[in-house]
């Protein structure tokens, strides 16, 4: 229990299976990820949050904390903290959130919410917290000037990556698709490409545990404390089965070499909780295998696959990094344009 001027704030566990008490915490995070930010921000849905802290997976764990205004039983959630620690692999780290309502905002609210997650990671025995701020594309790649940002940086957070959200309007044109599909063939005559919709295919899963492990250190990450993921087919699986229960569903296309291994990749998720919106995972090609357009290629065939298969998607949201120059000149082929930013922030404990 954390007690400062404006009166006497609580800190309790969110218990995922009370339905109001998940609603209420899932309500202020929501209310305060998009305030000022209601046409680029991308908070988890409600049903996306319950099922991840229901049904937390074997390499990940994860909890939530509601910040109470007084004593009683209507007492309002005026601040949301959350957080998720690997388990399998980069063990000193812990991502954390936290989010306060507006109109509650500077009374000691999030540094109280902060101070606890912080307590919550060391005694994890984590000693790097991780966070994310979105804010204005205007603000520049260290979000000058924007409260999520300036709250982290003022509570010891420095900058990691800096991120730029884009979007892209669907459809593509046909046209347009078949040109840079084109462009791309005769660098990746030595691949094939395949697509599908949903889980991985059995043959492929291994190579596909490989290379998406391999996303968070072969991608750009700047000053973040990272270390490379392990590759666990028995993961992807069950992640896969915590996707369906959320309500997403993705779409992949992988290239293969001549052995059949899977070299590049990327996928598209949807869900129903947002019509009309698709977002981009990942993307990737395996550093023995860049310099034949397979970025380029995977990501134009997965493009026709979403297209092809859901007619109804008119935007997607994707997040590259500032440095990714490669990255950002093959969605900017495709017509993503820039609309906010996204920082990735670091604490040392």
């Amino acid at each position: 229990m954390t007690e400062h001027g404006s009166g006497r704030l609580r800190i309790v566990p969110v218990d995922p299976f009370d339905d109001a008490a998940l609603e209420a915490w899932h309500a202020v995070y929501v209310a305060a990820a998009v305030f000022g930010y209601e046409d680029t921000a991308a908070p988890w849905q409600l049903e996306e949050a319950r099922v991840l802290l229901q049904e937390p997976t074997s390499d990940t764990w994860g909890a939530a904390w509601a910040g109470v205004l007084g004593d009683g039983p209507g007492a309002p959630v005026v601040a949301a903290g959350w957080m998720e620690t690997p388990l399998r692999d980069n063990l000193e780290r812990a991502d954390v959130e936290v989010h306060v309502l507006p109109g509650h905002r500077r009374r000691g609210h999030g540094t109280a919410m902060l101070q606890h997650l912080e307590r919550v990671a060391r005694e994890r025995g984590r000693s790097i917290l991780l966070t994310e701020a979105h804010h204005t594309y205007a603000a520049g790649p260290a979000g000058a000037g924007e409260p999520g940002p300036e709250f982290a940086r003022a509570r010891g957070f420095t900058l990691g990556l800096g991120d730029v959200q884009r979007e892209l309007r669907l459809p593509v044109a046909e046209e347009r698709l078949d040109r840079l599909a084109a462009e791309a063939a005769p660098h990746g005559t030595a691949y094939t490409l395949r697509s599908w919709v949903g889980p991985v295919p059995d043959e492929l899963l291994a190579g596909w545990a490989e290379v998406t492990a391999s996303l968070m250190t072969e991608a750009p990450v700047g000053d973040l404390a990272l270390e490379p993921e392990l590759p666990d087919p028995d993961g992807v699986r069950e992640r896969e089965r915590v996707v369906a229960r959320q309500g997403r569903t993705t779409y992949n296309t992988a290239a293969l070499d001549a052995d059949g291994a899977v070299v590049a990749y990327t996928d598209l998720a949807t869900t129903v909780h947002e019509p009309g919106r698709a977002y981009q995972w990942g993307t990737l090609v395996r550093r023995a295998h860049r310099g034949h357009r397979l970025g380029l290629a995977v990501k134009v065939a997965n493009l026709r696959l979403l297209q092809a298969q859901r007619p109804d998607i008119t935007r997607v949201t994707t997040y590259n990094a500032e440095v990714n120059d490669h990255m950002i000149g093959v969605n900017e082929l495709l017509g993503f344009r820039p609309v906010a930013r996204l920082a990735e922030l670091q604490k040392i404990l």
